[in-house]
């Protein structure tokens, strides 16, 4: 299950908002033009499945969402636990960033927190399992997978050259709280 905190992007150590309710989540995202879905029929995957089992457990929601929202692939990102180059994989993605299309993400196993800087705002929300995040192409914003990343997902592309950044210079993301595996989402 998710959880929200919403701050000013100007004073991180005040949340305006912070909650792990499923309709509050849904909705204030939605209002920011977030698309945010619990996809709530569990798959049983094993950890060592290999990606193509993955997305056959997801075969029929990945389907319809790439129907509904034009995505042309998918694919599955696993990061377990250990690795040497974590911090580096880490530190790929933790700069503020936006994207020609809409990056989207469904959490298999494990979790992360993706931030979005929209307006004088930000938006943290920490995903685990049965989490699907859409994120607006061009919206600003970026993912802290944790010191020691553990997480399988399934990504969702419209470009056949997959993810592509366009980093902003803006060191906003130093500023805010980072992802500590202690906040892993129940579910």
């Amino acid at each position: 299950m998710a959880r929200l905190t919403v701050y000013s992007d100007t004073d991180p150590s005040v949340a305006e908002l912070s909650s792990a309710d499923p309709a509050l989540v849904t909705a204030h995202l939605a209002l920011a033009g977030v698309l945010f879905e619990r996809w709530e029929e569990p798959r049983t995957v094993p950890d060592s499945a290999d990606p193509r089992s993955v997305l056959d457990a997801y075969a029929e929601p990945v389907a319809a969402l790439m129907k509904a929202r034009g995505f042309q692939s998918a694919d599955v990102v696993r990061m377990p636990r250990g690795l040497p180059d974590a911090a580096a994989r880490r530190a790929a993605f933790l700069a503020e960033h936006t994207h020609d299309e809409d990056e989207a993400r469904f959490f298999v196993q494990g979790s992360g927190a993706f931030y979005l800087h929209l307006n004088e705002t930000v938006y943290r929300i920490v995903c685990g399992a049965g989490d699907l995040l859409s994120i607006p192409a061009r919206t600003k914003h970026w993912f802290d997978m944790g010191a020691d990343p553990e997480f399988t997902a399934i990504r969702f592309f419209t470009r056949p050259d997959g993810w592509v950044a366009a980093f902003t210079g803006d060191a906003i993301a130093d500023r805010y709280p980072k992802y500590h595996p202690d906040e892993r989402p129940a579910g």
